[in-house]
């Protein structure tokens, strides 16, 4: 089994210990099936003949013999940091963008133990799922009528006196029982079976045969016709929700696609987009901040329109090429902030970025716009610029990802005390109405 990892936008030789040519073919063959995939693939993996190169998507790719992990890079000129290092912190990123609840010990430890970033979901899989199930499984009841020789529950009248008027021994009742076969044990045996096939760790292959034992009363059913719409967290189910999340991420078909290899084996490919990513790690960490502060955050809202009727002396109300800003920050019915966010290195704005935030700021009538980058290495940052013909603002502020989700959010916060606190001018306040 040949495995290699390589940074976006890196490259990966064909030959020598690196894949070879069929192995490639086979890879960029699982990359076109992707749900993700482009045209060809090439958003993700691109063909150089001689070598192979990563895109901006992140994860593993499998095929027949062989799999490629792709790990994020913020900054080329950047220290060159250990695959732990950066798996450990794009660990943290899915962890708080998907709602996994990972602890801090299993971020760090399983991102450098293990070898692959599917190898460190399917360790945590395992091992939470061990964990929840040594509690009590999820158990909840369902209504049910029997025929029983003492009462029970509520006593069918109806049914009593007409299919068993011949049977004055038995009573018709009706009640809730206590019912196992949960949608959410279902949805996590599938998930158990598809894992036992692509786990590599001997100490994971045990722990996953005997979470089959656990769970061999539970049916199996077909991914197609997993019932996810029927899983219902509330106060006693909330535990499971971090599992639940991790079994839509490892059997869902928006980031995770399962092919056929040769031999009837199967190869797992799960890819997520940094840019979504980063985007959905920088909306949590602003909720976070905004707590108790009186601003909302919008993620992808605004929803206004650049273009309408043109009439002469009258403002043109848009009707078509609506626009979702990543991030708008609101204080009511104001418009505080628009954020977008930019998983690239910061070297200066690029022409089609500001054109972007000036339009922002004419359509959302917001005095303060901002870009946020990551920052691989050192402080987060801020830059600012002001926008020709107006008083608005745009800032450009880079988030030191590489020191942890404490650095992050004060620099978040830093931030929002400092617009929050800021004059508005006119124009402010006419909301998203």
């Amino acid at each position: 089994m040949t495995h290699r990892t390589v940074r976006e936008w890196g490259r990966e030789d064909l030959g020598g210990e690196g894949f070879t040519r069929a192995q490639a073919d086979a890879l960029l063959a699982a990359v076109r099936a992707h749900p993700l995939a482009g045209l060809d693939g090439a958003n993700i993996l691109t063909d150089h003949h001689r070598y192979l190169r990563a895109q901006q998507m992140v994860g593993v790719i499998a095929a027949q013999g062989c799999s490629l992990e792709i790990l994020p890079k913020v900054d080329p000129d950047a220290a060159e940091e250990s695959d732990g290092t950066v798996r450990a912190r794009l660990v943290h990123m899915l962890d708080v963008a998907l709602d996994l609840r990972l602890s801090q010990g299993e971020r760090t430890d399983m991102g450098h133990a293990a070898e692959s970033l599917l190898e460190v979901f399917i360790t945590a899989f395992s091992n939470r799922l061990l964990e929840e199930l040594r509690r009590g499984a999820p158990q909840h009841y369902r209504s049910s009528d029997a025929d029983l020789p003492t009462i029970r529950g509520r006593w069918d009248i109806a049914r009593q006196f007409t299919a068993l008027a011949a049977y004055p021994d038995r009573l018709a009742c009706r009640f809730d029982a206590l019912d196992t076969m949960t949608p959410i044990l279902q949805v996590l045996n599938a998930c158990v079976h598809l894992l036992c096939r692509h786990a590599r760790g001997s100490n994971t292959q045990r722990k996953l045969a005997e979470l089959r034992h656990l769970l061999a009363s539970v049916p199996l059913i077909a991914r197609n016709a997993l019932p996810w719409r029927q899983i219902r967290i509330d106060r006693s189910t909330q535990r499971w929700r971090p599992l639940v999340n991790l079994a839509r991420l490892l059997l869902a078909e928006r980031w995770q696609q399962t092919h056929a290899i040769q031999g009837g084996a199967e190869g797992i490919t799960l890819l997520f987009p940094m840019h979504e990513l980063f985007e959905s790690y920088v909306a949590h960490q602003l909720r976070q901040t905004l707590h108790g502060t009186g601003l909302v955050l919008l993620v992808q809202g605004g929803g206004r329109a650049c273009l309408g009727d043109w009439e002469y002396g009258v403002d043109t109300i848009g009707r078509s090429h609506p626009t979702r800003p990543d991030l708008v920050v609101m204080r009511g019915k104001e418009v505080v902030a628009v954020l977008d966010t930019k998983w690239k290195r910061l070297k200066d704005v690029q022409h089609s970025d500001a054109y972007q935030m000036m339009a922002y700021a004419r359509l959302y009538r917001c005095h303060t716009l901002a870009l946020v980058y990551p920052s691989a290495a050192g402080a987060g940052a801020l830059r600012q610029y002001g926008i020709a013909g107006g008083r608005e603002r745009l800032d450009l502020l880079t988030l030191p990802i590489a020191q942890g989700q404490t650095a992050v959010r004060s620099q978040l916060r830093n931030y929002l005390l400092s617009i929050a606190m800021a004059p508005t001018s006119a124009g402010i306040g006419a909301g998203l109405g």
